[in-house]
């Protein structure tokens, strides 16, 4: 398999290593964006390119026309490229601030707008734009609006042969939880109640994500019947029938 990917999520990018691709990574942390390096370097095949490593704030559009230029310089073309930029503000109505909205929309909404015209796009938006639960206003509504971008820019780009698919994760094992000030028993305790929300007992994982991903990014290849796939959303929730007390 040979594609040149872009991508800001570890997980996703080590999965794609795996499959040969060639990479660009890009974060804002540079520790982070070298440890991602180092996974990618280890799970793919030995003669394969290290990735390319863009440090960059995607709500900015100076580093975004800055990260494309590299890329392109570097892998002369973009096959796939993978939107997982995201954070999450957690708080109702009367206790997000401005502040948090703000930052929540330039990172999962903005950022997305700004790179949505290149290569097969993916990108990963949440069950929680189409569900609500109480305390996750900010959140669920950047996600919300991702799906919208989604199903515009699939319309609006098929005639240029790109297509644009979005993956809607459920409760899923990652750092988000932490940032968005979740404390350590309270993850905790989610994990343990996704085992009986969840029919097959667990919470989701980056892995569960990832090949959703691959899936829809390949259009040639190892997946070659994916060449007029453009289903705009595929959830990932593990059959997920319960969302209350979250």
């Amino acid at each position: 398999m040979y594609c040149r990917y872009w991508c800001r999520s570890s997980g996703n990018a080590v999965l794609f290593a795996r499959l040969g691709a060639k990479l660009a990574l890009t974060d804002r942390d540079e520790a982070k964006l070298q440890r991602t390096r180092d996974e990618c370097v280890r799970a793919g095949p030995a003669d394969s390119e290290q990735p390319l490593l863009v440090i960059a704030e995607l709500s900015s559009e100076t580093d975004v026309a800055r990260l494309f230029d590299t890329t392109i310089k570097k892998l002369r073309r973009l096959d796939v490229l993978v939107n997982n930029a995201g954070t999450g503000e957690y708080g109702t109505i009367e206790t997000t601030s401005l502040e948090q909205y703000d930052r929540t929309m330039n990172v999962n909404v903005r950022a997305a707008y700004l790179i949505a015209t290149r290569g097969s796009i993916v990108n990963v938006s949440s069950l929680l734009a189409s569900r609500s639960v109480p305390g996750a206003l900010a959140y669920s509504m950047s996600k919300a609006a991702i799906d919208q971008m989604t199903s515009c820019t699939a319309l609006e780009l098929a005639a240029k042969g790109v297509r644009v698919n979005s993956v809607n994760p459920g409760i899923t094992d990652t750092a988000i939880y932490k940032r968005g000030g979740m404390s350590d028993d309270d993850i905790a305790k989610l994990r343990e109640r996704c085992k009986t929300t969840h029919p097959l007992g667990r919470i989701g994982n980056v892995e569960d994500v990832a090949q959703a991903i691959a899936f829809l990014a390949y259009s040639r290849g190892l997946m070659h019947h994916l060449s007029l796939v453009n289903i705009s959303m595929l959830t990932v929730e593990d059959m997920q029938l319960a969302f209350v007390d979250f």
